[in-house]
């Protein structure tokens, strides 16, 4: 009979390693012996040695298991990580491909997921509990059911969810707001595709197709960390560019229709929300001052000139 394991693990490399039965493989890694025996005919696992009649595993079979099950959890197939086995079998390491890997995996934003009950969902928006927005939220990703908690919710993203909450105290129906996150995530998808495709073709083209060594994953693995923030600094940016250029012009359309007569026509384009309807002294003051054809061109400038000036008091704000 083998000797018994050692409870502190693998032993130092000056010593014997452990040797295992597969039943106490079984136990220390958490595999059933089902699974380790098909983990050895899909060529995942070495075969074990042998002393005299029994067949023994080492500490290296219990390591092995160990990355498979990681791997798993990560959503790689068996035959992806049996490549990625053979790979390291071959002396090309798997240390730095561990490391691309759980780089690529770990979350790429810093904001910390939360827990929320039913009934704490209820009152967010207002005391309405609405089961059919609860299971569009969940199959969009909002929430998530935790095994044996039927009660309360696992949140991914608290600030989505806090978003979906004000927006429907202002009033947006919840049917809405799940519609216009569906919509907004095939974009954002197609934006994150497309940056891939952009770092593939300029930065990565030359770690794909081929097998990496130990240094090259470890060398992309840091190019990750780096280029990582950069998407969503980009996205962030244009995205406050796109929203001043929008929202201008939608409040000069506004102005330019509060200002006209009420004989006069309606514009041509009409607009988003109802008119704002300035009073008429202050229509009537412009018109004294710049004369009546221009009244509409100078509040829409003043207007545009005023949300400049309190960006620029926000950005010299933030940067004291």
């Amino acid at each position: 009979m083998p000797p018994s394991p050692h409870p502190a693990g693998p032993t130092p490399a000056s010593t014997s390693e452990s040797e295992y039965r597969i039943e106490d493989l079984a136990q220390r890694s958490g595999a059933t012996v089902r699974t380790i025996r098909a983990y050895q005919d899909k060529g995942l696992l070495p075969k074990p040695g042998r002393r005299g009649r029994a067949n023994v595993y080492d500490d290296s079979h219990l390591a092995r298991l160990q990355q498979i099950a990681d791997l798993l959890e990560r959503g790689y197939t068996l035959a992806s990580i049996r490549e990625l086995l053979q790979a390291w079998d071959e002396g090309r390491g798997l240390a730095g491909v561990l490391g691309l890997v759980t780089e690529v995996d770990g979350p790429w934003t810093d904001e910390v997921s939360g827990r929320i009950s039913r009934a704490e969902l209820g009152e967010l928006f207002g005391g309405e509990y609405d089961e059919e927005a609860v299971s569009e939220a969940v199959a969009l990703g909002v929430l998530e059911p935790l095994p044996g908690r039927e009660d309360e919710f696992r949140v991914p993203s608290p600030q989505e969810l806090s978003v979906a909450a004000e927006l429907h105290k202002a009033g947006v129906p919840l049917p809405a707001i799940t519609g216009q996150l569906r919509e907004l995530r095939g974009q954002v998808e197609h934006i994150a595709a497309r940056f891939l495709d952009f770092t593939n073709e300029h930065v990565f083209v030359r770690y794909l197709g081929v097998h990496l060594s130990d240094g090259d994953a470890s060398e992309a693995a840091d190019l990750v960390r780096r280029l990582r923030p950069l998407a969503q600094q980009t996205v962030e940016a244009e995205l406050g560019r796109a929203m001043q250029k929008f929202a201008a012009r939608n409040l000069r359309d506004h102005l330019r229709s509060a200002a006209a007569a009420p004989t006069d026509p309606v514009p041509a384009e009409p607009a988003r929300t109802a008119p704002i309807r300035l009073p008429t002294e202050t229509v009537e003051a412009v018109g004294a001052l710049v004369g009546e054809e221009r009244v509409s061109d100078f509040i829409a400038a003043a207007a545009e000139r005023e949300v400049r000036a309190r960006q620029m008091d926000r950005m010299s704000t933030e940067g004291r």
